[in-house]
């Protein structure tokens, strides 16, 4: 999936569900970690990233990017990792790769399911990723897969989105036609029968998908300042809260007091 043969220095997290996860990656060597999430996302993840990027002896100001889950998810778990991103962000002077966790969760299904030799690296593949969102709802989006083999016989390739971020009764998931179909997520003990039929398979949006799907997402101009980092939410709720807002600064100033000598 990398453009180049550039050493990429990348910290990846997602705090969008129960689980925290989180990833150092420094060339072809990747670190990874997963914590519990929900609540205590919000007071783990600064020690967790400093500890990781500690053990890989990886200076935060070194990094070519902070790679987050820019949700839908838990708006709590959201703010978090948006505020978290942007602090450390500012404070080493880095900027940010916000990535959609249901392409994570497609990217995640789609490397499993090689590793688990279920799929052919070199072949095409449709996701249809699925994540719960309580309520009786569920967020989904779809993605193809396009795979590009290379000189050397490696196999890179690259997504699109074939159809648009939605949250929906799970009767009412819009269902990619005329195509193989993976479901992919983490909605299927909760909804079951109500979800579109097909072969599916437990996936999380996790930090070792963002750090496959980062240097794509880079090529692309898709990182940012750190000012710039949004979470995404596709309810009808469409901003923050006073508090909120002042939650999320908190916690970004945090993150910036937590890297400043």
């Amino acid at each position: 999936m990398s453009p180049s043969n550039k050493e990429w220095r990348w910290l990846a997290f997602d705090t969008s569900t129960d689980v925290l996860s989180l990833a150092v990656a420094r060339g072809d060597r990747v670190w990874t970690q997963t914590l519990p999430g929900g609540a205590q996302a919000s007071s783990g993840l600064i020690p967790a990233v400093l500890a990781m990027l500690a053990e890989a002896d990886l200076p935060l100001a070194s990094l070519d990017a902070i790679v987050f889950g820019r949700g839908p998810g838990s708006f709590t778990g959201l703010r978090t990792a948006c505020a978290v991103a942007q602090g450390l962000a500012f404070g080493a002077d880095v900027p940010v790769l916000p990535v959609d966790t249901l392409l994570a969760v497609a990217e995640e299904a789609r490397f499993e399911q090689c590793q688990a030799g279920s799929i052919q690296s070199d072949a095409p593949l449709t996701v249809l990723a699925l994540l719960d969102a309580r309520m009786d709802e569920v967020y989904s989006a779809a993605y193809r897969w396009q795979p590009q083999p290379e000189a050397d016989g490696q196999v890179q390739g690259h997504w699109q989105e074939v159809s648009a971020l939605q949250v929906s009764a799970p009767e009412k998931i819009h269902n990619p036609q005329g195509q193989p179909l993976l479901l992919a997520g983490n909605a299927f003990a909760a909804y079951g029968e109500r979800l579109p039929q097909g072969p599916h398979c437990m996936a999380l949006p996790t930090a070792a998908a963002l750090l496959r799907l980062a240097p794509d997402l880079w090529a692309k101009g898709l990182a940012v300042p750190a000012d710039q980092a949004m979470p995404l939410y596709i309810r009808d709720k469409v901003a923050n809260t006073t508090a909120e807002r002042e939650a999320m600064k908190a916690q970004a100033a945090l993150a910036k007091a937590a890297v400043q000598p």
